[in-house]
């Protein structure tokens, strides 16, 4: 079992109706019929929302997946409407909150990989395949990979597993044409930001994103290329064979998993609170993911 250690209330806006308390975000519906995504500064792990928050998180997400929307704009649309905060909402929506389309989401995680690690590498090592990709022979934690990978993953609730499935799948539950496009364009996508992440000395070793139908285009959605779905390492570090330094929650991970924390990863108790060093530093490690990457300070 895990999910959240607490779930929050959903703050209450007029004109707003309040649809979904995700990991991360809160999801309204405006009169509009647009939809109003809050990022907070919940922190997730292990498929648990931990109790403590990362301050400033949600808005370095929310401003970092607005540079990368620019960023992609000519190679694929998405469902941004404005920044501008609702009436009456709480002033610190402010640079966290995103009006978006509403969109008929498709229930895929679509994954891309260029480099070994994480599940992939657990799934390599048991079979040298990754979503059934074969891989060759030789490869370690952190190589990179001959091509970037298509490695879909079914998009799991609050509280469960995302887990990995096989492009024939992906075929089966949305059928070929969309399955084709959807391949095509993770990898478009990934590409484009990985050249431009190596230009400012940072590898985009695996990254998610997620798409939905406005009308009968597909448009990317939800958030893009930052900390909490990518996997973003300092390229001069970089030195397969071992877990590399990062640029995301593996540091919260690292923390829940050592000795210090005293949890029990295995267990159906939620993790404990993290302690202000491990919130300053993971703190820290986002903010110098968006600086790194847009060039701006933060």
């Amino acid at each position: 079992m895990s999910g959240f250690v607490e779930k929050p209330e959903p703050q209450q806006v007029p004109g707003l109706v309040h649809l979904h308390t995700g990991k991360v975000r809160d999801l309204y519906r405006n009169e509009a019929g647009d939809l109003v995504m809050v990022a907070s500064d919940r922190m997730s792990a292990y498929d648990w929302v931990l109790p403590t928050p990362i301050p400033d998180k949600g808005r370095v997400l929310t401003q970092l997946s607005l540079w990368w929307f620019d960023q992609l704009s000519d190679l694929v649309p998405n469902h941004v409407l404005s920044t501008e905060l609702p009436p009456g909402a709480p002033a610190d929506w402010q640079g966290r909150t995103l009006i978006c389309k509403s969109l008929r989401m498709v229930p895929v995680e679509c994954v891309a990989r260029g480099y070994l690690t994480g599940s992939g590498l657990v799934e390599y090592n048991d079979s040298r395949t990754v979503c059934g990709l074969a891989l060759p022979e030789g490869l370690t934690d952190g190589s990179e990979l001959p091509a970037p990978i298509f490695t879909p993953a079914t998009k799991a609730e609050v509280g469960e597993h995302d887990e990995n499935v096989s492009y024939e799948e992906v075929v089966r539950q949305v059928g070929a044409e969309t399955a084709a496009e959807l391949r095509r364009m993770t990898l478009a996508v990934y590409c484009r930001a990985r050249d431009i992440a190596r230009e400012r000395g940072v590898i985009l070793a695996d990254t998610k994103f997620e798409f939905g139908f406005d009308g009968e285009t597909l448009i990317l959605g939800d958030e893009v290329l930052t900390p909490d779905s990518s996997r973003f390492w300092p390229a001069a570090e970089w030195e397969p064979g071992h877990a590399q330094p990062s640029f995301d929650k593996q540091y919260v991970r690292n923390w829940l998993t050592g000795p210090e924390s005293g949890w029990d990863r295995k267990s159906e108790q939620p993790p404990p609170a993290l302690p202000q060093q491990v919130v300053d530093a993971t703190r820290a490690k986002y903010i110098e993911a968006y600086e790194r990457l847009t060039g701006v300070s933060w």
